[in-house]
C-alpha cells in the first residue's frame, strides 16, 4: 500500500499542467481519504442493519415513506439543482429557488454545492480525456483488469484522493451568489441534518425511540447508500454500457434501467450531446422525472427559459441506428 506522501506525489504529477487544478497537500489527501471512508462505510453498515431488520421484523410503511421522501428531495436536489440548474444553467430560476435546490442537493451528502459544480464542469471540459476527474477509460491496464479498475475509479475510487479542482476557475459565478455561497459554507450543518431529520420525523410520527432508530436506518443510511451508488453509476456505468443515439465527443451512454432511480440522469449520452438541455430523456418514451419536475416548476413560475435543443439540432447529432447500439 502506498504511503500518503507517495499518493500525494502521484496526484501532483497527474494534475500538473491541467487547467483549473491545484495539487493537494499531504494533509488534504489524508482528510479526503478518511472522509470518504466514513461516507462510504457508514451507509453500508446501515444497509446491513436494514437487511437484518427486514429479515427478522419487516419494514414499516412509515419508514419507507420517510426514506422515499428524503430520497426524492435530496435526489432531485442533485439532478435538478446541482446539475441542470447550477452546473449547466439549463433554465433560469429566482434566487430563492436556486438556494432551495442547493440546500436540497446538499442533503445527498455528495459534497458542498460549489465543489460539486466545479468538479462536474471540469468533467465536461475534459470528458473521457486526461483531466477528467472520473472517467472509466483512462486506466493504463489492458483487458478485463483495465475495465474493472477503470469502472471502480469512475464509480468510487476517484473520490479517495482530492481532484485538485479549483473553484475559482470552474465556479466563480456561484462563489459570488449569496444564497448558494451560504449553502456551500453550511454544508457540514446540512450534512448532519440529513442524518438527524429522518430520525426526528420517525420519532415524532411513531412517538417512540424505536421509530426514530428505524427511520434513521432507512431514511438516512439506506437512502444515502442507494442515492450515492445510483449517482456514481452515472459516472461509471453510463460512460461504459448502453446506447449512443447522439454524437458526442466522449464515451457517454444512455441506460434505460437507471432512468427512474436516477431521475432521468442516465440518459447520459443525450446529456453530453446537449449539455445545456434541461431535458435529458429527449425521446418521447424516455422517462425523465427531473424534466417533469422542471416543467411543473415552470407552470407555477419557479422556472423559465428552458434551453431545449431544436429539432434541427437533434437531427444533426442523431446517429444511425447501427452506430447508436
Amino acid at each position: 500500500m502506498r504511503t500518503t506522501a507517495e499518493l500525494a506525489a502521484d496526484v501532483r504529477d497527474r494534475l500538473e499542467g491541467i487547467r483549473g487544478t491545484e495539487p493537494p497537500s499531504e494533509s488534504t489527501v489524508v482528510w479526503q481519504r478518511r472522509a470518504m471512508l466514513l461516507i462510504t462505510v457508514v451507509p453500508i453498515a446501515g444497509l446491513i442493519l436494514a437487511i437484518v431488520q427486514l429479515w427478522g421484523f419487516g419494514v414499516s410503511w412509515r419508514d419507507l415513506i420517510i426514506a422515499g421522501a428524503f430520497y426524492v428531495l435530496s435526489g432531485l436536489g442533485i439532478t435538478v439543482g446541482f446539475h441542470r440548474l447550477l452546473t449547466h444553467k439549463s433554465f433560469d430560476a429566482p434566487p430563492w429557488v436556486r438556494t432551495f435546490w442547493a440546500a436540497a442537493g446538499s442533503l445527498a451528502i455528495q459534497g458542498a454545492v460549489i465543489d460539486w459544480v466545479a468538479t462536474h464542469r471540469r468533467h465536461h471540459a475534459f470528458s473521457d480525456m486526461e483531466g477528467d476527474p472520473h472517467s472509466p477509460h483512462l486506466d493504463a491496464a489492458d483487458g478485463a483488469k483495465g475495465i474493472i479498475r477503470g469502472l471502480f475509479h469512475a464509480h468510487l475510487g476517484w473520490m479517495y484522493v482530492p481532484s485538485g479542482t479549483v473553484n475559482d476557475t470552474w465556479a466563480p459565478d456561484l462563489q459570488e451568489e449569496p444564497g448558494v455561497a451560504a449553502v456551500h459554507r453550511l454544508f457540514p450543518v446540512i450534512g448532519i441534518a440529513s442524518f438527524v431529520a429522518p430520525a426526528l420525523v420517525g420519532g415524532l410520527w411513531s412517538w417512540s425511540i424505536g421509530g426514530a432508530v428505524t427511520a434513521f436506518v432507512w431514511g438516512a443510511l439506506v437512502r444515502i447508500f442507494l442515492l450515492h451508488h445510483i449517482t456514481w453509476s452515472i459516472n461509471s456505468i453510463c460512460h461504459f454500457y448502453g446506447t449512443r443515439p447522439f454524437a458526442a465527443r466522449d464515451e457517454s451512454r444512455n441506460n434505460l434501467w437507471l432512468s427512474i432511480l436516477s431521475f432521468g440522469e442516465s440518459w447520459h449520452n443525450a446529456h453530453h450531446a446537449f449539455p445545456a438541455s434541461p431535458r435529458h430523456g429527449l425521446r418521447w418514451w424516455e422517462i425523465d422525472p427531473s424534466w417533469i419536475t422542471i416543467r411543473l416548476m415552470q407552470s407555477i413560475g419557479m422556472a423559465k427559459n428552458p434551453k431545449l435543443p431544436s429539432p434541427s439540432q437533434l437531427a444533426r447529432k442523431r446517429l444511425p441506428r447501427r452506430v447508436a447500439a
